[in-house]
């Protein structure tokens, strides 16, 4: 079956245009992406396990993807593909942006990393089907959220890994993912619409729609102390891995 699978656009072509004029800043951990820096430790620490429980990896291993394939989906300049080549993945990374892309690529070579980065529709292109599929932090900016999941288990190959993150919309992720990280500068204003962001049990639905099934589900919560940190409360931000639903347990 071919990737180039006809399906709804799922690119904003005004979310794409406002993560690009962020470009040069993607790398700053006190620049405009402030909070997926803050974000990073939670994402990576998760994924991680997730990797490891999925291909009864060790813990120890510098290298648990080596030899697979990886997709990140939403990549923009590349701060989960680059962890996700350092695990010794070949790995893929699309952005609807392409100055988003563009900082992908420069800040790749200077770290001397060969990562393949593409910038369009997922739908259409012909990338094949990845080990690890990931999409940190981007469904809550795209179009068609039926058709962008349909998207990612299309390139998940039988006996894949499927890694996502996403906000679930409470009052708790109003006031501090919206409220307060655009007050304090953490995200530019008009970066989330609470509307786009969804519930454990959307996400689980849209899972299901497209063949999909949770393995695992955790929360990415806050605390003055802890600051952002793996937790069970799913208030915040949603963090899972999925496969295919008829892959056994």
């Amino acid at each position: 079956m071919s990737d180039a699978t006809v399906s709804a656009p799922t690119i904003r072509p005004r979310e794409a245009a406002h993560f690009g004029a962020q470009a040069s800043e993607w790398w700053d951990p006190r620049g405009s992406s402030a909070m997926l820096h803050k974000l990073g430790p939670a994402r990576l620490g998760f994924m991680r396990a997730a990797i490891d429980r999925h291909w009864g990896g060790d813990p120890r291993t510098r290298a648990p993807l080596a030899g697979k394939r990886a997709l990140d989906v939403g990549c923009g300049a590349g701060l989960v593909s680059e962890p996700l080549a350092r695990l010794g993945a070949e790995v893929t990374g699309v952005d609807a942006a392409a100055q988003s892309i563009a900082a992908a690529r420069a800040h790749a070579a200077g770290m001397d990393l060969d990562i393949a980065y593409l910038s369009g529709e997922l739908g259409d292109l012909v990338l094949g089907r990845f080990d690890l599929v990931t999409a940190m932090e981007v469904l809550e900016h795209v179009a068609d959220k039926p058709a962008f999941v349909a998207q990612l288990a299309r390139h998940l190959a039988p006996g894949g890994l499927l890694l996502m993150s996403t906000p679930n919309r409470t009052p708790a992720s109003r006031a501090l993912l919206v409220w307060a990280a655009e007050a304090v500068g953490a995200v530019p204003r008009g970066t989330h619409d609470w509307h786009d962001f969804v519930t454990p049990d959307e996400l689980t639905t849209l899972l299901g729609e497209a063949g999909l099934a949770v393995a695992e589900m955790r929360g990415i919560a806050f605390s003055p102390r802890k600051g952002l940190h793996l937790s069970h409360d799913l208030s915040l931000d949603i963090i899972l891995a999925a496969r295919h639903a008829d892959a056994p347990a």
